[in-house]
């Protein structure tokens, strides 16, 4: 089983894809509490050159509050991360965590129902950018 959900895009920006990432995420109840630009933070601290890479920290405030009513230590997991990167010009992938892979960690059968639909509105996300 694959730990992520995954698109690639050509012919767009990176800023453009992180745009119409954080509209598709919105789209399905999904707000981004962080947005980390691991390119300028690798060069800033370890003078380290990286390609567009931007980690997207989505949160769906329905489903983490379900979730974590289920499982008190599922924070550890939250939020979803979306990643953004350009490894190749021109050529952007975006990928999601699948919260039904990670949850196979999490003995606790009551996430099962709310993983699934958190992969399933993650799925549609990466589907429709």
């Amino acid at each position: 089983m694959s730990y992520y959900i995954s698109t690639t895009l050509k012919n767009t920006t990176f800023k453009d894809a992180i745009e119409k990432t954080t509209a598709a995420l919105k789209e399905e109840g999904f707000g981004v509490l962080t947005e980390i630009d691991l390119k300028a933070t690798l060069k800033k601290k370890l003078d380290a050159d990286f390609y567009n890479y931007t980690i997207l920290g989505a949160c769906n405030p329905q489903m983490a509050y379900q979730a974590l009513q289920a499982e008190n230590k599922i924070g550890t997991m939250l939020p979803c991360n979306v990643i953004v990167q350009e490894r190749e010009p021109g050529i952007i992938e975006i990928s999601a965590v699948d919260p039904a892979a990670s949850m196979m960690a999490v003995e606790n059968d009551s996430l099962g129902d709310i993983a699934k639909d958190v992969q399933k509105r993650l799925t549609k996300v990466i589907q429709s950018i």
